[in-house]
């Protein structure tokens, strides 16, 4: 069983930044894939960024590339989601998930386990 606290969201203007922590407990976190997805007001969630166990294979969604950064700390059991330039439309409830298979899922089926989410507003 692995649980998933998010932290660092909040309210931010647009091409502004924030840092977004996934922690996990367990101790298997190392063997885990994580993905950042993200869902605003009467939305679908959607995929943002995936790393895989090892960190050395990473996914964005094309929107935010060249602006956000996915990275893993085995050693802290966190994940993290560095995210510049942000624009009004990151608008959105960002929740961090935990696969496993120790892949890079870009859909939401793949995860096993996923935090309950922060809030992030971008305001223009």
């Amino acid at each position: 069983q692995v649980q998933l606290v998010e932290s660092g969201g909040g309210l931010v203007q647009a091409g502004g930044s924030l840092r977004l922590s996934c922690a996990a407990s367990g101790r298997t976190f190392s063997t885990y894939g994580m993905g950042w997805f993200r869902q605003a007001p009467g939305k679908e969630r959607e995929f943002v960024a995936a790393i895989s166990w090892h960190g050395r294979n990473t996914y964005y969604v094309d929107s935010v590339k060249g602006r956000f950064t996915i990275s893993k700390d085995n050693a802290k059991n966190t994940v993290y989601l560095q995210m510049n330039s942000l624009k009004p439309e990151g608008t959105a409830v960002y929740y961090c998930a935990a696969d496993s298979l120790g892949l890079c899922a870009t859909s939401p089926s793949p995860y096993d386990y996923w935090g309950q989410g922060t809030q992030v507003t971008v305001s223009s």
